[in-house]
């Protein structure tokens, strides 16, 4: 057992030496952390920012201005454009981790980088993100993280990146984006200023069931379909007059029943082409037209 300390002592060190520059805190506050991906560009959570801009600090002490590349919400990844000096990006691992594999998550805090160990303890979980889309694939693990530690890097014991830290499933247990060729190719081209297609309302939605148990819970007819939580101010959504509380059960000619409808929907709409939503405020059934750029 001693051995096995000591190994995953050794290994943690190494890791905090050729990981730790490359690990940064995201805002003035350390809100979340973020990982150098490439000269100029760090790599963190969309949920991480407030803004265009944002304060990035480096483990060095050293705090630039970096400014949003690219973003994926779906996915919940963004790039920012940064000053990285001589900080040397982290590598890709050649394939992810299976269950029992130790792993080691990084984060920059108070006094520099925090690195903490853990076993993956299952594959291909899924979660919510911010704005209620379903992210498979996750990795799931036991490295401990503190609070501000979404969107900083997952490695295993050669300092290799396995995933990135996204979510918190309970006490003792997280979830990291897995380094899968989708994720790799996603990353790439935010890197490369490339951001996805489809359609973006902005809006966040609760899933169908949450949706049905507020309506029974008024007393209305429950309904299939996606309830509007919040709307974001000058989005295509508030143009279209699109509220919270708002149930959206159709998109484009077809029912929505869930929050994956929605989002293939709007993955495949074309953005010069109005979006016709079918929308139940309340009792009353609504047909609003939402319209991009």
């Amino acid at each position: 057992m001693s051995t096995l300390l000591e190994e995953l002592g050794a290994a943690a060190a190494g890791v905090a030496d050729l990981v730790g520059p490359a690990t940064v805190a995201i805002g003035r506050s350390g809100r979340g952390s973020g990982v150098v991906v490439a000269e100029g560009r760090v790599l963190t959570n969309a949920h991480n920012l407030r803004d265009r801009t944002t304060q990035i600090t480096f483990s060095d002490g050293r705090s630039e201005q970096g400014s949003l590349l690219a973003v994926d919400t779906g996915a919940d990844l963004a790039v920012l454009e940064v000053d990285t000096a001589d900080v040397a990006p982290v590598r890709w691992a050649d394939s992810v981790p299976g269950v029992g594999a130790a792993v080691l998550a990084l984060s920059l805090g108070h006094g520099g980088a925090r690195v903490t160990v853990g076993f993956v303890s299952g594959v291909q979980r899924s979660f919510r993100g911010p704005r209620g889309r379903r992210i498979d694939g996750g990795l799931e693990h036991t490295a401990p993280m503190a609070r501000g530690s979404s969107g900083g890097p997952l490695v295993d014991t050669s300092g290799h990146l396995v995933g990135l830290n996204t979510h918190r499933l309970g006490e003792g247990f997280y979830v990291a984006q897995a380094a899968e060729p989708e994720l790799v190719q996603r990353v790439t081209a935010l890197v490369e200023g490339r951001e996805p297609g489809g359609a973006e309302l902005g809006i966040a939605v609760a899933p169908a069931g949450v949706a049905r148990k507020l309506r029974r819970s008024v007393g209305l007819d429950e309904r299939d379909g996606v309830l509007v939580r919040t709307v974001a101010d000058d989005s295509p959504a508030a143009s279209a007059d699109l509220r919270v509380g708002d149930l959206i059960v159709g998109a484009g000619g077809r029912p929505i029943a869930s929050v994956e409808d929605l989002h293939t929907v709007l993955g495949a709409h074309d953005t010069a082409t109005p979006l016709e939503l079918a929308v139940v405020r309340g009792a009353e059934a609504l047909e609003l037209t939402v319209r991009f750029g």
